[in-house]
C-alpha cells in the first residue's frame, strides 16, 4: 500500500495514548489499533475529522503518500528491455 499512516507520531507529538484517543473519539482501540498499525483499507471522513480534531491536526499529519511501489512497477526488470507500445 502506498498510504502511510503516521497516527503514532502524532500521538507522542500530543503525549496521548490511543487509549485516550479511542475513549476522546468514541472509536474503538481495537479499530484504531488497526488503523495505527496500517492495516486498515479504509477510513471514514467522520472518523479522519474526529482524530485531527482530538490531535488538533491536519490529514496530511496522519496520512502519507509513498509512491515507491509505483516507480517500481514502471521500471523494467534489470535485463529486461520495456515492451514497445507499437506494434508493427
Amino acid at each position: 500500500m502506498s498510504i502511510i499512516v503516521k497516527l503514532d507520531d502524532m500521538l507522542y507529538k500530543r503525549r496521548m495514548t490511543l487509549t485516550e484517543l479511542s475513549e476522546r473519539i468514541g472509536i474503538t482501540l481495537a479499530n484504531l489499533s488497526v488503523l495505527k498499525t496500517g492495516k486498515a483499507r479504509a477510513i471514514r471522513f467522520s472518523t479522519l475529522d474526529a482524530i485531527c480534531v482530538a490531535l488538533r491536526c491536519q490529514p496530511s499529519d496522519l496520512l502519507e503518500f509513498a509512491p515507491a511501489s509505483l516507480a517500481d512497477e514502471a521500471a523494467p526488470a534489470p535485463g529486461q528491455e520495456a515492451e514497445s507500445l507499437c506494434k508493427p
